[in-house]
């Protein structure tokens, strides 16, 4: 009897329905992203000056000092951190969770939050102020702040759950990059990839090469509207990370529970170096840092050993920066005719055995993943490092052969164009698989392209997949590409709110998604974005 009354509640919850449970209404207890399992109770816990928190293990620290934070934020009441000592939020190890995992119980006298690892602590923690609700006092000025009694397990559907910054196109700051984390940390994201290197600017400061930032991050003017608009701006842009401030906002985001995974772009996309420094080049041509966006085609001469040496060597340095076990080495969209007319390179390719371009790119990519694991790192690229041509639809590639090559299994492909059977197939040889297909995951395409529901409805797991390989699909993430959002109001309404969809793409069970449900927790978001100035898309009204 007691467990059918149980889904009767979770179905009133999950459903969005008023109805009351004593102080409030069942409608507010709204989380983004949706739990696994809820179960409502009457009662409720009041924070107040004399709740506190205690933990009762080190990993515990860092999710309760955030509790502790938030709810400040939130009440303005400060808890007291006590360790190992009786308090009235708890928390508490549990070793039968899953990583990333937590159970959040609460009564009207205690609340506990139990785990397994430091991640599931912190999701806890964040589910918790996700549940708070302020209460006017009768006939007085005062409010309380209540937590509903309810048991809520939960866990994430994929282990990789990521928001990508392009900050290469546009340079966007310190500040706005730690707000985006803020807001990913309430979404229970994991992953920041920050896209750093790039044609148009190189945004990390490497000591061994000073000219990637001195002349490779500054460019005399920029593009903008769209692609070939033949219009710039006029102005000149630039700006870089110092490697201190690379350290403070990794460990900003390690404080979230957020890995920072740095793409560096190589063979193609590689201009700003090949402005900075010419011998990284295959066409020994001096250049600029390019104005214009798209596929530039000078490329890293790879058949160089000190070009690979160059490469090696902002890999150390990055390797000291970011703890991430996986470094993004992008790989796509890579220019093969400059290749094609390099008489050095035609002769490596000869004596190698390499029939191909695309086979120099993947024996290319196949040496830089050893090194990187080596140094007990993980390859990550875009699925053109498979070999094979996705872009037959564009003249400068249409009669580009695909490789023999085979790329090495360590390699995760991040999937971001062509026929999902592809990423299927490369999930059955053992390949592990992001899929970020750009119809469905792209944030700099318009909201008529990708709507909120398009984005709240893809599933990264490609559909026929069997069942058995689907734990080689990590996850997914979603891309904001900045050629045509030069402003940081124009990064947020094209993430907001499409980035909480993808939340829940990523955190929900399949089959506890509902997108009326969703749009209901995602009202009690926007007003938390209201004070927040954060300038969303009002796309639901």
């Amino acid at each position: 009897m007691k467990s059918i009354l149980n889904l009767f509640l979770i179905s009133i919850l999950l459903s969005g329905c008023a109805k009351k449970n004593k102080t409030f209404l069942v409608s507010d207890i709204s989380i983004l992203p949706k739990p696994a399992s809820l179960e409502l109770f009457e009662e409720s816990f009041s924070i107040d000056n004399n709740s506190s928190v205690s933990t009762t293990a080190s990993d515990q620290k860092n999710a309760a000092k955030y509790l502790i934070a938030l709810l400040e934020s939130t009440t303005k009441h400060q808890l007291e951190l006590k360790e190992n000592k009786k308090s009235s939020i708890t928390f508490i190890k549990n070793n039968d969770l899953n990583p990333e995992a937590y159970l959040l119980t609460v009564t009207p006298k205690k609340i506990t939050i139990a785990a397994n690892d430091a991640a599931g602590y912190f999701y806890g923690a964040q589910t918790l102020n996700q549940l708070i609700s302020k209460q006017a006092i009768e006939n007085s000025k005062k409010v309380k702040w209540l937590v509903p009694s309810v048991t809520i397990s939960d866990k994430p559907r994929f282990k990789w759950r990521a928001y990508m910054l392009d900050e290469s196109r546009y340079f966007h700051g310190e500040a706005f990059v730690k707000r985006m984390l803020d807001e990913m940390a309430r979404l229970k994201m994991n992953v920041f990839h920050w896209h750093l290197i790039d044609d148009a600017g190189w945004r990390i400061e490497i000591k061994k090469y000073p000219l990637l930032t001195k002349v490779g991050a500054f460019r005399t003017d920029s593009e903008i509207e769209t692609w070939k608009s033949g219009k710039t701006s006029g102005k000149p842009h630039g700006g870089f990370y110092t490697q201190e401030q690379i350290k403070n906002i990794v460990a900003y985001a390690a404080e979230r529970n957020i890995t920072i995974v740095p793409e560096f772009e190589m063979p193609g996309h590689s201009n700003a170096a090949i402005a900075s420094y010419t011998w990284l080049g295959t066409a020994g041509v001096d250049i600029d840092v390019p104005v214009k966006f798209g596929r530039l085609y000078d490329n890293y001469d790879v058949t160089k050993p000190e070009v690979i040496q160059f490469i090696k060597d902002v890999l150390t340095e990055m390797f000291e920066l970011f703890p991430s076990k996986v470094i993004h080495i992008g790989g796509d969209e890579v220019g093969y005719k400059v290749w094609e007319e390099s008489k050095s390179v035609q002769k490596y390719m000869k004596k190698h055995g390499l029939k191909t371009p695309a086979d120099l790119q993947i024996d290319f990519t196949n040496k830089i993943s050893q090194f990187m694991e080596k140094n007990g790192r993980r390859m990550m690229g875009w699925n053109e490092i498979l070999g094979k041509n996705i872009h037959k639809g564009f003249a400068e590639k249409k009669d580009d052969k695909e490789a023999e090559t085979k790329l090495a299994k360590n390699v995760v492909v991040h999937f971001w164009k062509g026929d999902l059977a592809m990423a299927q197939e490369a999930a059955k040889k053992g390949y592990g698989i992001v899929n970020s297909i750009h119809t469905h995951t792209y944030l700099d395409y318009d909201y008529k392209y990708t709507p909120l529901e398009k984005s709240y409805n893809f599933d990264p797991i490609p559909k026929g997949l069997e069942e058995k390989y689907h734990k080689n699909i990590y996850g997914t993430g979603c891309q904001m590409w900045s050629e045509w959002t030069p402003t940081n109001k124009d990064i947020e309404f094209q993430t907001f709110p499409r980035i909480a969809a993808y939340a829940e793409v990523g955190w929900t069970q399949l089959e506890n998604k509902d997108f009326k449900s969703f749009k209901i927790a995602l009202k009690k978001a926007q007003k938390r974005w209201d004070n927040l100035n954060i300038n969303y898309a009002k796309v639901l009204e």
